[in-house]
Order: structure tokens, then sequence, then C-alpha cells
């Protein structure tokens, strides 16, 4: 095992204990010493995640600059997507989800549906204003959201309105 190695097990041992602040430390020192270590990026993202003072941009580019060095790791481009998801970034998460299905095809369903969900539930608190006051935003949501659940089904909407 190399030394970056036992330092990024230490660092997600930290961040498995909420020793936020030590593992975001742990994390940083590797990203000084190897600069293109995708996992301390995202090791780092995560642990801020726990802190108060880390803005939700730099968490961004933590998740962002993990998937750039590793754009394979599944795991990597659905955290980001969930991070965008949350954060009202949906045109991002939907990307993200989406391509999660073209790296794991063979899971897909389970990439369509969590967007799906996690927009339904997000996307009606960042609009809330705009459902009060227009009855379409409501209608949106709903229509994304039955767009991606009828994906992880594997149906169209023309399929779906035969079954109905």
């Amino acid at each position: 095992m190399t030394d970056t190695e036992t330092e990024l097990i230490k660092g997600e041992e930290l961040l498995a204990m909420f020793e936020y602040e030590k593992a975001r430390k742990k994390f940083n020192d590797i990203i000084k010493a190897d600069p293109n270590n995708a996992r301390a990026y995202f090791g780092k993202a995560e642990a801020s995640l726990g802190m108060h003072k880390v803005t939700a941009e730099e968490i961004m580019e933590l998740y962002k600059k993990a998937t750039e060095l590793d754009p394979t790791n599944v795991f990597y481009v659905t955290s980001l997507g969930a991070f965008c998801v949350q954060t009202g970034k949906f045109q991002d998460a939907e990307a993200c989800y989406n391509k999660a299905t073209e790296l794991d095809e063979e899971n897909f369903p389970d990439y369509f549906a969590e967007f799906a969900i996690g927009y339904f539930k997000s996307a009606q608190i960042v609009y809330e204003n705009h459902i009060d006051r227009d009855p379409n935003t409501m209608n949106m949501i709903n229509k994304k959201t039955l767009e991606y659940l009828l994906k992880a089904i594997n149906l169209t909407p023309d399929k779906a309105k035969q079954l109905l």
C-alpha cells in the first residue's frame, strides 16, 4: 500500500467518524502532494458537507474536480448529481444522472429514479414561490418527474398512456 493510499484511508476513517475538519485537512494535504488525486477531491467534498463554513460553490468545485479527474467513476458522477439537486442546479443534475446511465447501463433505472425523486422533492422547495403564483410551475415539475420515472421503468410516454 502506498503512502497516498494509507493517507486516503485515514481521511476516509476520519470522515466515517464525523471528524469533518480533520478529514478535510487530511484530504487537502493529499491534494497538495498529488493534485490529480480524484479520490482526495471527492473526500474533501464529502468532508466539506459537514462544515458550515464551506460554501456550496466550493463543494461543487471539489465534486466537479473529482469527476474531471475520474470521469468514469459513476459514484462520483451521481454524488455530484445529488449535490446539484440539493442546490437547485437541476440541469446540471440531469446531465450527471444521464451520464451515470451511460457509464453504468445495467443500473439505469436506479439513476433515473434517483433523479426523478430528488428533483420532485427539491424543485418544490426551490420553486415554492412560483408554485403559489403559477400552477404551471407544478405541472412542469410533475412532467419532468414523470418523464424520468417512466425512463426508470423503460417506458415511453405513449406506452404509458396505452397502459392507463
